[in-house]
């Protein structure tokens, strides 16, 4: 059966398996102290122009976005939007930790600087969590990317009321080679506090780059990682896998095979008179269909339903890094049939 669920369905890039089953049989120490991580963290201090970052790997997403978030003091609160993925699909990781999680309207997936000054004057004293970091994703969950200009106007409202802006990059390898960005990685280490460049969902078996650019979050940061159950003991394994995928821009091809698929898909859906439901340009399509559509296509493709509407279904179709342009052929052929 065809699959369109997610993006990490197939266990990672070939390279990525045979630099691991290359080094698999070596000796080396453990926690990230390897030679390879060393490699890695290099390779990303380069991409991000930037000698002066802390940078860490974790194994995923959710372990990341606590591990971060817990920087905050007890009494600190974080900012996102409702859709984002600390406030629906981390079965309150966050506030599991103490930290209150601010949820507000998205706009189009994404956060406004309106949102996040409501959200300050609507929080007036220590009667209430003291609100102190800025969440966002790159792409978000629907699949919208962040542009220069909104990245530069969030950073401009956290510097007026002194919030740290945390970008999740679970999928910005997709956002960074979406035909619509105009962010790189050195504008987003230059806007962004802290933010990671996700693995898992581009290429890796599992994994997350962190890169810390604000001093404050930096001490002790490793301390965290641990007491959060996020520390590898066989570190090196996150080493060879970021070492590979960043080598030789394998990581950003990886991320334009997704794309270039996904906008296949796309093509015959606006073919078919089949609207996006919310219009986006990286690995993730969303669409409005009738139940009895929908069920039709769940016989003969796995895809997820995504949000329930009274009169049918927002379903999301993800293509990946391994995605297979024969697949995307053969899936359009499915939709002729039943769209």
């Amino acid at each position: 059966m065809l699959s369109f669920k997610n993006d990490y369905s197939e266990g990672c890039a070939n390279e990525v398996l045979e630099a691991l089953i290359k080094t698999n049989d070596l000796k080396t120490v453990g926690y990230g102290e390897d030679e390879y991580t060393k490699q890695a963290e290099n390779l990303v201090k380069s991409l991000v122009a930037d000698e002066n970052v802390d940078i860490y790997f974790l194994v995923g997403g959710t372990q990341t976005n606590l591990t971060v978030i817990s920087t905050l003091k007890p009494y600190e609160a974080v900012i996102s939007c409702d859709t984002g993925h600390i406030n629906v699909h981390e079965t309150g990781a966050i506030e599991a930790t103490g930290h209150k999680v601010i949820a507000v309207k998205n706009n189009n997936a994404k956060l406004t600087p309106e949102a996040i000054e409501a959200v300050i004057k609507s929080h007036t004293d220590y009667h209430m969590v003291l609100p102190k970091m800025v969440y966002i994703s790159n792409s978000t969950e629907y699949g919208t990317i962040y542009t220069k200009k909104e990245l530069e106007d969030l950073r401009a409202i956290c510097d007026k009321y002194n919030l740290y802006l945390f970008m999740d990059g679970a999928r910005l390898g997709s956002a960074l080679m979406s035909k619509d960005n105009d962010l790189t990685l050195i504008d987003i280490n230059r806007l962004c506090d802290v933010f990671y460049i996700g693995g898992t969902k581009n290429g890796a078996l599992f994994g997350e780059a962190v890169v810390i650019r604000n001093n404050e979050l930096k001490p002790y940061f490793k301390y965290l990682i641990k007491q959060n159950g996020a520390l590898l003991a066989k570190g090196r394994l996150l080493g060879v896998q970021f070492y590979t995928l960043l080598k030789d821009n394998l990581y950003f091809r990886l991320a334009q095979n997704a794309n270039d698929c996904a906008n296949l898909i796309r093509e015959k859906l606006n073919e078919l008179g089949i609207k996006e439901y919310m219009p986006s340009t990286t690995n993730q399509i969303f669409v409005k269909l009738s139940n009895e559509v929908a069920s039709k296509l769940h016989q003969e493709v796995l895809f997820e339903d995504f949000l329930g509407l009274d009169d049918g279904v927002v379903v999301r179709f993800v293509t990946s890094f391994a995605t297979k342009k024969d697949d995307v052929v053969a899936f359009t052929k499915i939709l002729e049939k039943y769209l």
